[in-house]
């Protein structure tokens, strides 16, 4: 910010050169006193425009360089200080305290004042410019000298208040990052861990139920799917912390990667359940965009979780459907066979499954359904692509 006030600060002594040497130049023309030392007065004016470009690039040099227009006036013995030459350095000592260091815009009016006096005094004696003249120059570098205070003072806030940001921002996400790692501690410490014993403790029990299960394969094959949930199930959750733990953290889990493709796999599970699940594919099944088939492939898990929650027993009809523009699923149940009670839509939706379904859904301009149906209950989504091949 300091740097670009810096650079700026050339504009106002490059676009006052050629004003004031035009100025001169009309002055010299238009006043009848003037016009007879018009080209001496011509040449002032250029030596005004000169010295403005010089204090472009150096402050100090260029107003002593102004101040030496009236000793040139009289050397070239032409009337003068004029309106423009007064303006000129009245301009050029402001200019001087705004833009060069303190010290050195003192230095530079002080010698422009003794120029002004000496020049002053020679031609005219004393009278009243000599006081004149160091009145109003320091007043005129004391000027620029406060606007430049001002404007660094300006700039040094608006730094300040983004280096407060910045400081504010690092400090939020680092509190952010700080509840991340304690929910991945927490999960890892006691989800991860009672998964953990689970697993370990039905594989004990199909171990021991070895000759009883020999003849009592269904049993046998829940009990192995029951293993292998509580193993992905783990591998999942330590994938998890590790994302918790770690923004861009790398998935290095050994479980499947939760995909649509899955869904067979998926409904197996449940069956092995207990539940009468129908699986209907609909479309050509293909691959989907990575965010957009995990957020699908979670529906339809939850979807089948709630059945198995609310509704035991029933027979579920399940559909997905590759669409051109998206995928469509639906999880349709006849109702809990068990209470012979259908189940409500307030049942379902004062939870946090339909809620996280639908934000699911929602982050591809999609849309979800959720209701109950004939003494049953259904799930419709629809997950458009159209958003995420318009983000590629």
């Amino acid at each position: 910010m300091l740097d670009r006030i810096r650079s700026s600060r050339r504009v106002f002594p490059l676009l006052a050169a050629p004003v004031l040497g035009v100025l001169g130049v009309v002055e010299a023309s238009a006043d009848p006193e003037f016009r007879e030392t018009f080209w001496q007065l011509a040449a002032v004016a250029a030596w005004l425009a000169g010295s403005f470009v010089v204090a472009a690039w150096w402050p100090s040099v260029g107003a002593v360089l102004v101040s030496c227009f009236y000793p040139l006036t009289a050397l070239l013995d032409a009337p003068g200080p004029g309106g423009t030459g007064l303006i000129a350095v009245m301009l050029a000592m402001g200019y001087v305290g705004y833009a060069a260091p303190p010290r050195r815009s003192l230095v530079a009016v002080t010698v422009g004042v003794v120029i002004f006096v000496v020049t002053s005094w020679t031609v005219e004696g004393f009278s009243w410019d000599t006081v004149f003249f160091p009145a109003v120059f320091y007043p005129a570098r004391w000027a620029g000298r406060l606007v430049s205070r001002e404007r660094e003072r300006s700039a040094q806030l608006v730094e300040l208040t983004a280096l407060l940001d910045a400081q504010r921002e690092t400090a939020a996400q680092a509190a952010a990052q700080e509840e991340r790692t304690r929910i991945a501690r927490e999960v890892h410490d006691a989800v991860a861990h009672s998964v953990s014993v689970m697993t370990l403790q039905i594989g004990g029990l199909r171990r021991q139920l070895g000759d009883v299960l020999t003849d009592r394969p269904q049993e046998y094959d829940v009990l192995l799917g029951l293993e292998r949930l509580g193993r992905e199930t783990v591998e999942e959750l330590r994938s998890l912390v590790g994302i918790l733990r770690e923004p861009g953290h790398t998935d290095a889990s050994t479980a499947p990667v939760p995909s649509l493709s899955r869904a067979q796999d998926l409904v197996a599970d449940v069956r092995a359940a207990g539940l009468e699940v129908d699986l209907e594919v609909g479309g050509t099944p293909r691959e989907l965009p990575r965010a957009l088939d995990l957020s699908a492939y979670r529906i339809l898990q939850e979807a089948l979780t709630n059945v198995l929650r609310h509704a035991p027993g029933s027979r579920v009809r399940v559909v997905v459907d590759y669409a051109r523009d998206g995928v469509q699923l639906s999880v349709r149940d006849d109702g809990p066979r068990a209470s012979g009670q259908p189940r409500l839509a307030t049942e379902a939706a004062g939870g946090h499954g339909i809620v996280s379904m639908r934000e699911r859904a929602q982050m591809f301009g999609g849309t979800l359904e959720a209701g109950p149906v004939d003494g049953g209950f259904e799930v419709q989504a629809q997950l458009p692509t159209a958003r995420m091949a318009a983000g590629r």
